[in-house]
């Protein structure tokens, strides 16, 4: 398939990049039957973020969409207009949310199989195997399980494999070392992950593939992805890291426990500035690829009310170091590896999206282009 000089995916002019953004995609934009049963006819993420209220002074909300509106995924054009969008500021492609609970369950998946089948938009992707039970943290109820993740054995690793093979043989699919990047955000839940990783690789060479790239979402501190045979990881997680960040500066685990239990039951969130967030080092584990993971902001007040957590502040200025920050950092790797993940393009019951708001415009998304193509 060729590529067009207007087509997103294309570069339209010499500049060389500093670093390739990838941006998480979450596939939630769409009703659903599942959501229909659960939580009201017609649900969507976008029935979160247009009842959001703010809970303190400062506290910005509602996030309301400017330049693509309230969107449905269903329509290819919508799809079309974010990757237009994102490749005009920098973003290289985006990382899918996948889901697989095990017998074959699936959910959200139809976005996606239309990118898949229908080749458009012609934009670069990769799979996240967002690997975790459905709860309802869609309403500020995490304690109920709507959907289990399971692991059911050898022969359901065989049929996830192959449920998504015809995207690892995309070529618009994103690889590193020739192998297909595959993410796995909650990897230390899966029973024998390096079962699981040896299993998928001798899969992928069979059908003519040179490998996969596994990659681990580490958020948990005392896990090493190294052991279980990942060729890389990244920290996509702040609420992780906020509690990292507070047993360094408190007590204990056991006093931050307790302090978000007295600010949820006064109904105030856990609040912390994004100015100092951006600025903490994040943990470190020798002899794998590390790459970075940034927020333009944070705020799942939305979904989980007094529940949440919020980064204060954040700002289009702010955002720029963070980015710049993590520029620096990975300058070192390998062109191919000089890869930043961005978190998200469209999480907005998490208030964290590049695409466009009322309040910023496109603000954040030109930073994204000045710093990764060193425009003035």
């Amino acid at each position: 398939m060729g590529r067009s000089m207007s087509e997103p995916g294309q570069k339209n002019d010499s500049a060389k990049p500093k670093a390739r953004l990838i941006a998480f995609y979450l596939p939630q934009f769409h009703p659903i039957p599942e959501n229909d049963e659960w939580w009201g006819k017609g649900f969507t993420e976008w029935t979160n973020v247009a009842k959001a209220k703010p809970l303190f002074p400062g506290h910005y909300q509602p996030h309301i969409p400017a330049d693509l509106g309230f969107y449905d995924l269903r329509l290819p054009e919508t799809r079309q207009a974010q990757a237009v969008l994102a490749r005009e500021y920098g973003i290289e492609g985006f990382c899918y949310w996948h889901y697989w609970f095990g017998n074959g369950r699936r959910i959200l998946e139809r976005p996606f199989n239309e990118v898949l089948k229908s080749g458009e938009p012609n934009f670069p992707f990769c799979l996240g195997w967002a690997n975790e039970s459905w709860t309802g943290i869609w309403h500020g109820v995490p304690d109920r399980v709507l959907v289990e993740q399971t692991y059911p054995g050898r022969d359901d690793e065989r049929k996830h494999f192959y449920s998504i093979l015809s995207a690892f043989k995309d070529p618009r699919y994103i690889k590193i070392e020739e192998k297909p990047v595959f993410l796995i955000y909650k990897p230390y839940l899966i029973p024998d992950a390096s079962s699981f990783i040896n299993h998928w690789r001798s899969l992928a060479e069979k059908e003519g593939l040179k490998g996969i790239y596994f990659l681990a979402n580490n958020s948990n501190l005392t896990w090493n992805p190294n052991d279980y045979g990942f060729d890389g990881f990244m920290h996509h997680n702040p609420i992780t890291r906020l509690s990292l960040i507070a047993n360094r500066r408190y007590v204990s685990a056991k006093f931050w426990f307790y302090t978000r239990k007295v600010l949820n039951a006064f109904g105030v969130p856990f609040v912390f500035p994004y100015s100092s967030y951006i600025r903490e080092i994040p943990f470190h584990i020798d002899g794998i690829d590390k790459f970075p993971c940034i927020v333009p902001n944070w705020d799942s007040t939305p979904r989980s009310g007094a529940g949440g957590y919020v980064l204060l502040n954040s700002s289009p200025g702010l955002f720029k170091e963070h980015l710049r920050n993590s520029i620096i950092k990975i300058s070192e790797n390998s062109p191919e590896k000089r890869i930043i993940f961005v978190k998200s393009w469209n999480e907005w019951a998490e208030g964290n999206h590049l695409e466009p708001d009322l309040k910023f415009g496109r603000k954040y998304l030109e930073i994204c282009r000045k710093e990764i193509f060193g425009e003035s």
